[in-house]
């Protein structure tokens, strides 16, 4: 049987995640491009797909009525809950909603830096429509194109060195989404190196 540290792969990195700096930087530059971008009410259910522990969603969670986080990390999640300001208006799901869907359609789906995590991106992106009303939104960041130095050598569970926009979009599309727009949340600067944090918006037919 397989212990929580073995199959959770953030399960040493929840404790401190937040006091990181280069998480806390891409958090605070995707919610305020979500902000400027996607009409948010409070009457909304709003899906954080790789919720981690909640910086994204817990910026927006004031602004709209309810949040279902999402994340297959226990750990991570575990953090979430423990935000008291978070009570009452987050439900986590520690789950893959690819294989287990949640029974729920939402108004607006975010995701941070979740989707290289994904190996099926295609797959990832039905998922996300099926989650979704008709005429719901995603607001989905994620990395630029890369070598591949972003992350530590030999890390585990990324499956892509950021996207293309333009296969990214196209992939939407076919999906079932339009009005794909994208542009620029933020810039992760470390190591003397820039990686660039897209946002792509799009509604869902």
């Amino acid at each position: 049987m397989s212990s929580p540290a073995s199959t959770d792969l953030f399960h040493d990195k929840a404790a401190d995640w937040d006091s990181r700096p280069v998480p806390a930087q891409i958090s605070e530059g995707v919610v305020a491009a979500i902000r400027a971008r996607v009409p948010l009410a409070p009457t909304d259910v709003v899906l954080d797909f790789g919720a981690g522990t909640g910086l994204v969603g817990g910026k927006i969670a004031p602004l709209v009525g309810a949040i279902h986080a999402v994340d297959v990390s226990e750990a991570m999640l575990a953090q979430l809950s423990a935000k008291g300001e978070l009570r009452g208006k987050v439900t986590t799901h520690c789950q893959d909603i690819l294989q287990a869907p949640l029974a729920l359609q939402a108004d607006l789906v975010v995701s941070a830096m979740a989707m290289h995590h994904v190996e099926d991106t295609a797959g990832l992106l039905r998922a996300l429509h099926a989650h979704l009303r008709p005429g719901g939104r995603v607001a989905l960041a994620d990395l630029d194109t890369e070598d591949g130095t972003f992350h530590p050598p030999g890390v585990e569970g990324v499956f892509h060195h950021g996207f293309d926009r333009g296969a990214l979009g196209q992939m939407l599309e076919e999906a079932g989404f339009f009005e794909v727009t994208f542009g620029t949340a933020t810039e992760v600067h470390k190591e003397q190196r820039s990686w660039p944090i897209f946002l792509v918006t799009a509604v869902r037919s």
